[in-house]
């Protein structure tokens, strides 16, 4: 294996465009695409400058020239297909959520270990640059005990019940597909909650409306969720200490500025950072770097977080009524 790995692209929808724009305009490389029609293939393959287009996820787990494959098909087909390339020896970025439930999760991480594959959930805001520094600061101890998050991802998006964000038997719902990003700061910040209150409003299909979380942590720390498809808010962030707080900008999830802000109100830090592109490459440099130290887990975003992540959204769920077919 070369230095450079080599991406292939499993499915063709809107995250995967996005993705695949941020490896081009970055330099990585990606090499072949894969779909479930070889008409969809060509066509993405022809937008990236990609040079082999497979007309099935088979095909493209099987190329030899692929190294790793990035799996962004809708969450219920996360595991089949993530398992698929680790059977054919691939290492795996998976959209996220990593899983549609954590039983999935903990089988498909088994898979991986047991191959001596990586298996990285593509959760992009982890590896941002505020997020990094954001980090920093909190090892430092600037924000003295760190006590509270606040955080939302609200979107005005299609209320079409045939659009995948609403029809159960796709995972759609806000709380997935949203939710899960709040949700995963917090179990960055703080780890697994030691309990949790959910609320949530529904739309017609079945699908979540709006979810609303309370988390409370072992050493009393507290963070306060908000998802929903149906409005669009502030997408702040806010982590509250006893010495200072930091204030994320809009959008807290994408590569945005953020204020370090004391107990008088004064600004003690302000950070930017340009990124090329919307920001997606940090996670697949993450996922080269791991390979290439042949590592099978971040320190970033750990398995066992990840599992214990869908356990979160797991009992979220049971407190809220939402079971997705098949399950």
């Amino acid at each position: 294996m070369t230095d450079a790995l080599r991406w292939g692209i499993l499915a063709t929808g809107g995250i995967a465009h996005s993705f695949t724009n941020d490896l081009v305009l970055n330099g990585f490389q990606v090499q072949a695409v894969g779909s479930r029609s070889q008409a969809s293939a060509d066509a993405f393959a022809a937008r990236f400058g990609i040079p082999t287009a497979h007309g099935s996820y088979e095909d493209l787990v099987a190329d030899p020239d692929v190294d790793i494959v990035y799996v962004s098909t809708p969450h219920p087909f996360h595991a089949d297909t993530a398992a698929l390339a680790l059977n054919a020896g691939k290492h795996v970025l998976v959209e996220k959520p990593v899983t549609l439930n954590a039983a999935e999760a903990r089988r498909l991480f088994d898979l991986a270990a047991s191959k001596n594959l990586l298996v990285l959930e593509a959760m992009w805001t982890r590896f941002l640059p505020h997020m990094v520094r954001i980090r920093e600061i909190l090892a430092a101890g600037t924000l003295g005990d760190v006590h509270t998050l606040l955080a939302d991802h609200t979107q005005l998006l299609s209320n079409d019940p045939a659009h995948r964000l609403n029809a159960l038997e796709l995972g759609g719902g806000a709380l997935l597909d949203l939710g899960i990003y709040p949700i995963s700061f917090a179990s960055a910040l703080f780890g697994r909650p030691e309990s949790i209150q959910a609320s949530a409003t529904f739309k017609k299909t079945g699908a979540d409306a709006q979810v609303a979380t309370i988390f409370r942590y072992a050493g009393g720390q507290i963070a306060t969720t908000l998802s929903a498809s149906d409005t669009t808010g502030p997408n702040r962030a806010t982590i509250l200490g006893t010495e200072a707080r930091i204030e994320i900008d809009h959008v807290w999830y994408s590569p945005t500025t953020f204020q370090v802000i004391n107990s008088h109100n004064e600004v003690i830090e302000s950070f930017t950072a340009e990124v090329t592109g919307r920001g997606m490459q940090f996670q697949a440099a993450e996922a080269e770097q791991l390979v290439r130290a042949g590592k099978t887990t971040s320190d970033v975003l750990p398995a066992d977080e990840s599992i214990a992540i869908m356990e979160t959204l797991d009992e979220i769920r049971a407190q809220i009524g939402l079971r997705y077919p098949g399950e």
